[in-house]
């Protein structure tokens, strides 16, 4: 007997939604008594693949997510609908603890944000603090922050550069930069005895002077790194592999990184070539001569390619700074916030006093506030503080780059493949002690 068809709608999921706001509707086929006949594909999907939508969790446990991030994803088969971030996971408190401890002390907090970026950290931190005390560096203390800062951004960008091979697939070109990171932690043992979390700066100066041999060993580093990136760049910029898994994703027009406030090698992939260093200019960063790289795509293989070419802008900056890098102290002449030399303290009142009264009392900045920025590895790392006169900032409040430019995760992996999440979220390059601040 034949049947006789008609047509009727049903919902196809409470999570699809159509320009109004209202569930999409499919129309189905069925029968007088009920049962599917044949189902009309909805938004050009073959009839016999349609189907729910799925969710899954990337993360937070998750190797490639490069912390504890976690990324709900819903999926029409391999391609994402939307991705809904979520970050909390850590549980810092960074800007809570500040408000209870002295300028210097909040320095190793600093380092914890962003720990591929410490150096860096330590130095925009005690260029805000300086402002709110009103005190001028020494020259050569200016320059010894300059190298750090670069270093700093080599380490951060070395480490982004072999972990995203990792995460594509690529091996070789991780052992390489890894090996040449830990030429650059070397150094900075040299220097503070930390590799890691550094600690390196003072509010007035620097926890320690470089010590002998360490220009000569960054000399030698300045001269054979670039080596090492043309190599790497040999090997991956031109792989077809690589140039599959990362042309066209997670693309970004120069309007889009703008609105979305994107800072770092993200805005300047997508052809805005903003750079703190250059814009508003800071330890004399306008003296020395070096390139903003910019991209013209904003995509994943263009962020690659900008990151690329600041390393060996970073090494243009570090052979000039070795240059021009002057005699003389590294610590304002005021012990008010610069600790007397141990000898003094322990043989003149007035070097007692000062180092007595800055130990159990903290130096004391002018009432004000002051908001610093930097060029962080990720971007634009800011720093806003508050001071009511006493030893301990009433308010310490951090721009992190990471967690800015993670906000345009959603628009950027819609409509791809859940492996490109993988390659786009690498080349974000975040780390969740800055997001999770």
């Amino acid at each position: 007997m034949a049947t006789t068809k008609r047509t009727v709608e049903v919902e196809l999921s409470t999570t699809g939604l159509d320009a109004q706001g209202r569930p999409q509707r499919v129309p189905l086929a069925v029968d007088e008594g009920g049962n599917v006949l044949t189902m009309e594909a909805p938004l050009g999907i073959e009839p016999d693949l349609s189907g729910e939508h799925m969710l899954i969790n990337l993360g937070p446990q998750h190797p490639a997510t490069h912390g504890v991030l976690r990324l709900v994803l819903e999926l029409d088969g391999e391609t994402v609908v939307r991705c809904i971030p979520h970050v909390g996971y850590l549980h810092c408190g960074f800007e809570k603890i500040g408000e209870y401890r002295q300028y210097n002390q909040i320095i190793p907090w600093t380092d914890r944000e962003d720990y591929l970026n410490s150096p860096g950290n330590n130095v925009a931190f005690a260029l805000g603090a300086e402002r709110l005390f009103g005190i001028d560096i020494t020259e050569r203390c200016t320059v010894l922050r300059v190298i750090a800062c670069e270093l700093s951004r080599i380490i951060s960008h070395l480490v982004w550069l072999g972990t995203t091979c990792i995460d594509i697939g690529a091996f070789t070109p991780f052992l390489w930069a890894f090996q040449q990171r830990e030429e650059v932690y070397e150094m900075l043992e040299m220097w503070i005895g930390a590799r890691l979390t550094t600690s390196l700066t003072r509010v007035g100066g620097m926890g320690a002077d470089i010590p002998d041999g360490f220009t000569e060993k960054l000399s030698a580093f300045v001269r054979g790194f670039p080596k090492v990136v043309d190599e790497i760049d040999r090997v991956i910029t031109r792989n077809g592999i690589w140039v599959g898994r990362t042309v066209g994703l997670g693309v970004m027009s120069p309007e889009e990184a703008v609105n979305y406030g994107l800072s770092g090698p993200m805005v300047r992939a997508s052809g805005v070539a903003y750079d703190v260093r250059k814009d508003f200019p800071y330890l004399d960063y306008e003296t020395y001569d070096f390139d903003v790289p910019v991209g013209t795509n904003g995509d994943v293989y263009d962020r690659f390619l900008v990151r690329m070419e600041e390393l060996r802008q970073s090494t243009r900056i570090l052979d000039q700074a070795l240059k021009r890098l002057p005699d003389g102290p590294v610590n304002v002449d005021d012990h008010r916030v610069i600790l007397p030399p141990k000898s003094k303290a322990t043989s003149d009142m007035e070097s007692m006093i000062h180092h007595f009264k800055q130990v159990m009392e903290g130096p004391r900045p002018s009432t004000g506030e002051c908001y610093v920025a930097v060029e962080s590895p990720k971007g634009e790392k800011g720093y806003y503080m508050v001071s009511d006169g006493s030893s301990k900032p009433v308010r310490w409040r951090i721009r992190p780059p990471s967690f800015v430019n993670l906000s345009a995760i959603p628009r950027m992996v819609e409509g791809h493949l859940l492996s490109d999440v993988i390659a786009i979220n690498a080349s974000i390059d975040i780390v969740m002690g800055e997001i999770d601040r």
